[in-house]
């Protein structure tokens, strides 16, 4: 019996201690970024804004985050930038891929308007081939209708 309620205490050790491994893993390894580098950007100052429906001009809370973009930018001018335009599913190939650039160029335009330089930005589109959220739904669709930043 002794033997059976020690093996029971080990065990719980053990479980115990492997519960406390997994939640170190599943931690970040470290919650803070190198200054300056992709996932800085990306953690800090946001890549991506959002717009309504069918419309490519960047609304209140894109400018807030774009102004970020645009400070982050000017510190760190080794960075070249594409504006990625994208669409929800709804409408044709064709017009997504049109109001996908017409987004791409509205956030290239307020960025160079905040002080980056044109020849530091490129556009592309990708009107509704690249869905960040898969769905028929209106939440699906606000999170589709975007503006992503990479840095290159």
């Amino acid at each position: 019996m002794r033997m059976i309620k020690a093996f029971a205490a080990i065990a719980a050790l053990m479980f115990i201690a492997a519960c406390s491994n997994n939640e170190q893993a599943a931690a970040p390894s470290g919650t803070t970024v190198t200054p300056g580098s992709v996932a800085d950007f990306r953690q800090n100052v946001g890549d991506r804004v959002y717009f309504d429906t069918d419309q490519s001009s960047v609304r209140e809370d894109g400018r807030q985050t774009l102004n970020k973009q645009a400070a982050w930018l000017k510190q760190y001018a080794n960075y070249q930038i594409t504006i990625e335009g994208h669409c929800d599913e709804r409408g044709t190939r064709e017009y997504n891929l049109a109001l996908g650039e017409r987004r791409a160029t509205s956030v290239r335009q307020y960025l160079i308007a905040q002080g980056i330089p044109a020849a530091r930005i490129k556009t592309l589109s990708y009107g509704k081939e690249r869905p960040e959220v898969v769905g028929s739904d209106e939440g699906s669709w606000a999170r589709n209708r975007r503006g992503v930043t990479t840095l290159q």
